[in-house]
């Protein structure tokens, strides 16, 4: 299509664009034109066909990279779990709550970082931000090999949490920029889902490791964080030559591609001239203060007591259920739960991306874990116990991509997006700094002070995610009633654009 033809097409024209996948999104995604009306619908429809096809090569492309890296982002955080029933504690003289407290070491920095490092993220470029933060991440759990006392060991979980702070809402934000929002939930599983199969992996490499007499003059538990970190470091170095930042940089799509690519993204956000806007304190402000992002960390953070403390603390229940068997045959038992949270972490996003809805899920997520918890504090059948993980890790990890996704799809900028994603990780993280103290070694062997304390976070999910429902519903209906035009006269594009999700055509998607 030549420039002319495309400068005679006005903002306020519908256009058929990408027919038979001889056009392309061209004048869409030219700077300084927004790809919707003022009232936030599309001005222009990309064949499904084409852009199925632009979709699955997008996936191809992205998705193995950054799964790959969380799942050894997730394996070097928890396998502390697996290397504490192989002899840590006692090579290291940890006593009493010294572990907790070595877990909690990891979150102090993992919080801190958290925003400061999406920020980052964004102003480096996720292409090249997340293969570094990998490669560091991957020294330290490298590091954790050659620690010798519980100072030593703090200092290297303090700096594996300043380096994997920005992996997992770095992930997510980068994903944003290639995905539409019933697109990016799914898309956000594929990685996320890492994290219930690095407890599954995990189990199984450290098992592997454990039956090897020793790697140089390395031996025991040091075996898994050496062989694991190496392995890191070795990805992240291929990452740095994989990783593309955005489309149009994307060296494996064509001009037409990369057009498509950013028009499609364009088309969502209402008022928006520009995929990639400059980084601004306003929109960071909006971001972080967005009502759907605050009540969707909150979420998060109860979620991520129970995602976090099960990581860190599988192994250590398993011992209590079976404290007859042998440690490998333990760190085995780990496994089968995480295989099956891993099928539900991909299956409730992929139903949420056809109906284009996220809320609801956040809401049937907590039964599940409300009846684990239950049965745990109810019985002490070794049995019903472990059949009880089953219930837990099918709920859990899903509300990683769900979460994340929901707050990507109530903003409109991307500063705003990176800062809400930022902010929703971070009370995750809290969440898991928490749960460094939720299985104290003073609650052994059935631990119903950690078990009371995931069924009470379970139970509030419930009532946060329903009443967050209600109040979307509610507000949608408020704006229903406002006058677009009246709001907007006089104001110029980029006041406009400022607006974000206070624009008054914007709507809260559930």
């Amino acid at each position: 299509m030549s420039s002319e033809k495309r400068a005679s097409h006005s903002d306020a024209e519908k256009v058929e664009i990408a027919q038979n996948g001889e056009e392309t999104a061209h004048f869409a995604a030219e700077r300084g034109h927004v790809a919707t009306d003022q009232h936030g619908n599309s001005l222009y429809h990309l064949d499904p066909k084409v852009e199925a096809k632009l979709r699955l090569k997008i996936d191809y492309m992205i998705v193995p990279t950054v799964s790959i890296l969380y799942l050894f982002c997730f394996i070097d955080r928890a396998n502390i779990g697996n290397a504490k029933i192989a002899g840590l504690e006692k090579d290291l003289n940890l006593t009493g709550y010294d572990y907790n407290a070595l877990l909690s070491v990891f979150y102090i920095s993992y919080i801190l970082f958290e925003i400061p490092s999406n920020i980052v993220c964004k102003w480096v470029g996720p292409g090249w931000f997340l293969p570094a933060t990998s490669l560091g991440f991957g020294v330290c759990s490298l590091a954790n090999a050659f620690v010798h006392n519980f100072s030593q060991a703090c200092a290297v979980r303090f700096l594996l949490g300043v380096f994997e702070a920005g992996m997992m809402p770095g992930i997510a934000y980068y994903m944003s920029r290639w995905y539409r929002r019933a697109e990016l939930t799914f898309r956000l599983s594929l990685y996320i889902v890492m994290a219930p199969l690095a407890g599954a992996f995990g189990g199984l490499l450290a098992s592997g490791i454990l039956t090897l007499d020793s790697v140089g003059s390395v031996k025991t538990w040091r075996m898994i964080f050496l062989i694991e970190g190496t392995i890191t470091i070795g990805l992240s170095i291929i990452a740095f030559f994989t990783l593309t930042d955005r489309p149009a940089s994307a060296r494996w799509l064509t001009e037409e591609e990369k057009e498509m690519a950013i028009a499609r993204i364009k088309a969502e956000r209402v008022a928006t001239s520009t995929v990639l806007d400059k980084m601004d304190k306003k929109k960071l402000w909006m971001g972080m203060t967005n009502p759907v992002t605050l009540g969707t960390s909150i979420v998060y953070l109860l979620n991520n007591i129970t995602v976090q403390g099960l990581a860190f603390f599988a192994p250590t229940i398993v011992r209590s259920i079976y404290p007859d068997k042998a440690t490998v045959t333990q760190q085995l038992y780990t496994v089968p739960p995480y295989a099956v949270g891993a099928f539900f972490t991909v299956l409730l996003p992929l139903i949420s991306w056809f109906v284009d809805r996220r809320q609801i899920f956040m809401i049937a997520a907590a039964p599940m874990t409300v009846a684990g918890y239950a049965i745990f504090l109810a019985t002490t059948n070794p049995n019903a116990r472990y059949g009880a993980t089953f219930l837990i890790t099918s709920s859990l990890f899903a509300l990683g991509p769900i979460t994340n996704g929901q707050v990507s799809a109530n903003v409109i900028s991307d500063t705003a997006r990176s800062s809400a994603i930022g902010l929703n990780v971070m009370c995750g993280n809290i969440g898991g700094l928490i749960s460094t103290w939720s299985f104290l070694p003073s609650d052994a062997p059935n631990y119903p002070i950690g078990n009371g304390l995931n069924l009470a976070s379970a139970g509030t999910v419930l009532v946060v995610a329903t009443l967050m429902l209600l109040w979307m519903k509610m507000d949608n209906k408020r704006r229903d009633g406002r006058n677009v035009e009246e709001e907007l006269a006089g104001m110029s594009q980029q006041e406009v654009e400022d607006l974000d999700w206070k624009h008054p055509a914007f709507r809260w998607k559930p």
